[in-house]
């Protein structure tokens, strides 16, 4: 009897043990693949774009952009005034300084010292000075192209040579009357929030501009 105990005794030791291995290998293989497959797993962005202006078109397509150069799977869906980004003209893109203190009033022109000037125009002037708006969206443009940064144009064409997915908000295109006509050739598909949040969902990472 003793003998049986003891045997039994030895055979639970030896199980337990290799169950204990068994566990420890498998929890070691388990991480080793888990790492495995997020090392190949190829990054994803998403972006709504929903500002119309000349300065907000820049963060879309230069974050896109550059993410779509690093390798990424990148979408960027353009809703409400985003969509004037989408137009095959772009050249009705401004910027209005009215409101926005954040924004640098700064001349492109003259010598250093008169450049490093910031010219902080009061709202209440800028409301009622003619074609304000038309002489600061043109100071913007000199600005650009005396820095060398790449043009709206420019940094959208990039965009659809880096295989960035553009998508346009069915929904807007019906409540501002948009005919798609008016939108390049490369906006890959018009839908709902529907169809775009589990885009959202699945990706690495997702802004709001």
């Amino acid at each position: 009897m003793a003998t049986l105990i003891e045997t039994s005794d030895l055979d639970r030791l030896v199980s337990e043990r290799v169950d204990a291995l068994l566990a420890s290998k498998l929890d070691a293989l388990l991480e080793a693949k888990l790492a495995e497959r997020a090392a190949a797993k190829t990054p994803s962005m998403t972006i709504i774009a929903t500002k119309g202006t000349l300065d907000w078109a820049y963060p879309p397509f230069i974050l896109s952009s550059t993410a779509a150069a690093l390798g990424w799977n990148v979408s960027v869906f353009f809703t409400f005034y985003g969509l004037e980004l989408l137009k095959k003209d772009l050249r009705g893109l401004r910027v209005s300084p009215l409101g926005n203190p954040a924004m640098p009033m700064k001349m492109p022109m003259g010598p250093q010292w008169f450049r490093r000037i910031r010219w902080n125009i009061p709202n209440a002037l800028q409301s009622i000075v003619p074609a304000y708006e038309t002489f600061a969206t043109r100071m913007m443009k000199k600005t650009i192209r005396s820095k060398g940064v790449a043009d709206i144009a420019e940094l959208r064409d990039l965009c659809v040579e880096a295989g960035v997915n553009l998508i346009g908000c069915q929904m807007t295109v019906d409540l501002f009357g948009y005919d798609r006509g008016e939108f390049i050739p490369e906006v890959r598909e018009y839908v709902g929030a529907a169809t775009f949040l589990p885009m959202a969902h699945d990706a690495d990472v997702s802004l709001f501009i």
